[in-house]
């Protein structure tokens, strides 16, 4: 399994930036219903390990940073959920 997302924030990002093209850091605090610090880290080290993409733009004159989902964080996502099948189905056989 994917440890990066054995976290329950981490998780809570990847499955809103599943179908988005683009998801603002503050409608991901509200999804995630956690603190902007504690946001902020889990973000980064999703963005660090390339799994999720970050753009600051502005907008009428605000800063705004939104994200979204990159391709290998979707893959990662897709193969950390066949793990949990597959552990599921181990635990089912015994």
């Amino acid at each position: 399994m994917d440890e990066l997302l054995l976290s329950k924030i981490r998780l809570g990002v990847i499955a809103e930036l599943l179908n988005a093209e683009w998801v603002t850091f503050s409608d991901l605090q509200q999804a995630t219903q956690t603190t902007h610090g504690n946001l902020g880290a889990h973000l980064a080290k999703l963005v660090e390990s390339g799994y999720v993409a970050e753009e600051k733009v502005f907008v009428n004159r605000r800063p705004q940073t939104r994200y979204r989902l990159t391709k290998a964080g979707r893959s990662a996502f897709v193969q950390h959920v066949r793990d949990m099948q597959h552990l599921l189905g181990k635990e089912s056989a015994s």
